[in-house]
Parts: structure tokens; C-alpha cells; sequence
């Protein structure tokens, strides 16, 4: 089962990284890309460890290191919606290029904090029920389903 959440996880991620060549490209002054990812879990969980690992794994198979060309912004939402909320707002400040999540509540953060920065997510069983999406095939927006391959 863990496995399978990883793969899930590198799948999620490894879309997102696909666009980041031209992302860097467009980089002025050197600047590192920078991902802001907010999980519904505790940091010291560990599915969150995991998830963690595979997200570094799945980067790296794609060229991108954490410290040396990407940087990540970790919050954990401790499944606390308020604290969700805080810390939606506070990674949207710290100017990422991308944003990954999980979980509907945590999508619609996200949504709430930004209408530009991009929003990657998994693990919402229905995105276009939720409201969250338009459709799967154009979701619209800023808020894009990574669906398993």
C-alpha cells in the first residue's frame, strides 16, 4: 500500500517537474525554481516521511535536486483546516512557481490564496464534484488533477 502511494506521489510530482526546464529557462538572475508543497498530514508522520522520499526520488530522476537547482517549502496541515488556511497564505507569499497538495480541503486553500501560481494536486477522489476542477480534460484555472499513469 505504501508503495503504491509513492508511486502515486512521484507520478503527481513528476508531471509538475516535466515543466520546470523552460520554468528555469524563464528564471531572471539565476533565480531556483521554487515549490511550495502542503500535506494533510503531520510532519513527523510516516506516510508524510514518505511521501517526502518520493518526492526527492521522483525529482531527482528528472534532474532536480533540492538545494542545488529547486527549492521545497514543506507545510504540514496536521489535518486542521485553520492551520491549512495559514500556511495556503503563507507559502502563496513565498512566491513558488508550483504548488502541490493533497486532499480537497486543501486544494480549495490553495485556491482561496492564489488564482496564479499553478496548483498540482492528488488524492481527491472527485475534483469536479468537489467544484474543484471544470473537468478533468480542462480543469481551467490555475488548479490542475494529476491523474495516475
Amino acid at each position: 500500500m505504501l508503495d503504491m502511494k509513492r508511486r502515486e506521489f512521484i507520478t503527481l510530482l513528476g508531471g509538475a517537474a516535466a515543466t520546470w526546464p523552460s520554468v528555469a529557462r524563464a528564471q531572471q538572475g539565476g533565480r531556483v525554481p521554487r515549490i511550495g508543497v502542503l500535506m494533510n498530514l503531520t510532519a513527523d508522520d510516516l506516510e508524510a516521511s514518505a511521501r517526502v522520499t518520493a518526492l526527492a526520488q521522483g525529482l531527482q530522476q528528472l534532474g532536480w535536486t533540492e538545494g542545488r537547482n529547486v527549492r521545497i517549502d514543506y507545510r504540514w496541515g496536521a489535518i486542521d483546516a485553520d492551520i491549512s488556511r495559514r500556511y495556503a497564505a503563507k507559502l502563496v507569499a513565498l512566491a513558488p512557481d508550483v504548488i502541490v497538495t493533497d486532499t480537497s480541503f486543501n486544494v480549495a486553500a490553495m485556491q482561496q490564496a492564489t488564482r496564479t501560481v499553478p496548483i498540482v494536486f492528488g488524492g481527491v477522489i472527485d475534483p469536479v464534484g468537489a467544484g474543484l476542477v471544470d473537468s478533468l480534460a480542462r480543469p481551467g484555472g490555475n488548479t490542475n488533477h494529476r491523474r495516475r499513469q
